[in-house]
């Protein structure tokens, strides 16, 4: 199988990738959009998970991981639930990793186990100890594939970064003892602007909130009521959405006539109606200058300015006021 992709070009692929991309599963992501609500209020924010799951695989097998950790990272996200993050803010789930108390669940009852099987793997040695995969997963502020690809396909994707911009960042990624460093300090500087971009002007952003905030909402009472059950949050974001809609409740209807893009919205600490902090996340890479690894931050002032300001405003939340909906 040979597969295409935006961010990494063209690869060959072995055939138990191919049947797990091909499998229910994996499928099922593309119906499952990265970043939750915000396709509803802004229909170009629209990166599934499906091209973020196998951007990561690309990306792992493009610096050289083995297979196995090129299974993981095609796999880590399979959990997700139907519109990504947002059942993390019906449940008020600050850490914002349902999907990785369910992942055990997902993945023994679905096919998964028996094509790993199939080709000589126990998915037991591979998915269920995420640490032994260094290029897969980091600890923050450090690089990892998972964060690497999300601020890269994002950011393209929606016009932040251009093409040269990400070929300069990968010819620059280099593997040491199994985890993914620099070797540029501007280019580290370029990445952690990249990714506030991403986690601040784009996760931060006033509609953002908004959609997540009501569908959460809508989603959350709906529970409450028994319209829906946790089941249907394994569904696509369409088939849950569908759902939604089909339910009569005055309430629940209200709520979702409100969910749509042409909603306006501003950021104003002084009149806001909604007011949502995320998840504090800090990206500090390290580089690999004079024969030592030492963090972009003790090289660079401009790097310890960004990562202050991004902590400041993840601290600050959004203030949300809406204008028309």
């Amino acid at each position: 199988m040979r597969i295409q992709d935006t961010i990494y070009g063209e690869f060959q692929l072995n055939k138990v990738l191919e049947e797990l991309i091909q499998s229910p599963p994996l499928q099922r992501l593309k119906g499952i959009r990265q970043g939750g609500a915000s396709y509803l209020v802004n229909p170009k924010w629209n990166v599934t998970r499906y091209e973020h799951s196998i951007g990561v695989m690309l990306l792992i097998k493009k610096l050289g991981g083995s297979l196995q950790e090129q299974i993981a990272g095609l796999l880590h996200d399979v959990s997700h639930t139907a519109f990504s993050h947002v059942v993390d803010f019906v449940f008020d789930n600050k850490e914002e990793d349902y999907h990785e108390k369910i992942f055990h669940t997902v993945i023994k009852d679905s096919t998964i186990p028996s094509i790993l099987e199939k080709h000589g793997f126990h998915y037991e040695q591979i998915l269920l100890d995420e640490s032994q995969w260094t290029l897969l997963e980091q600890p923050a502020p450090e690089l990892c594939a998972d964060r690497v690809d999300y601020t890269l396909r994002d950011m393209f994707t929606y016009g932040h970064i251009l093409r040269e911009e990400v070929d300069t960042f990968l010819d620059n990624l280099i593997v040491m003892n199994g985890k993914m460093y620099l070797k540029n300090i501007q280019v580290a500087e370029w990445f952690v602007e990249t990714y506030y971009t991403e986690v601040i002007d784009f996760f931060m952003d006033p509609l953002n909130i908004f959609g997540y905030d009501r569908l959460a909402s809508v989603l959350k009472l709906s529970l409450q009521k028994n319209y829906l059950s946790l089941e249907d949050f394994l569904q696509t974001d369409q088939e849950l959405w569908t759902k939604l809609q089909s339910i009569s409740d005055p309430e629940v209807k209200s709520l979702l006539e409100k969910i749509h893009p042409h909603v306006k919205v501003e950021n104003n600490k002084e009149e806001f109606t909604i007011h949502r902090k995320n998840k504090v996340r800090l990206i500090d890479p390290s580089v690999y200058q004079n024969r030592h690894l030492q963090s972009a931050s003790t090289l660079s002032q401009k790097v310890q300015k960004m990562n202050k300001l991004a902590y400041d405003r993840s601290l600050e939340g959004t203030f949300v006021k809406v204008l028309s909906t």
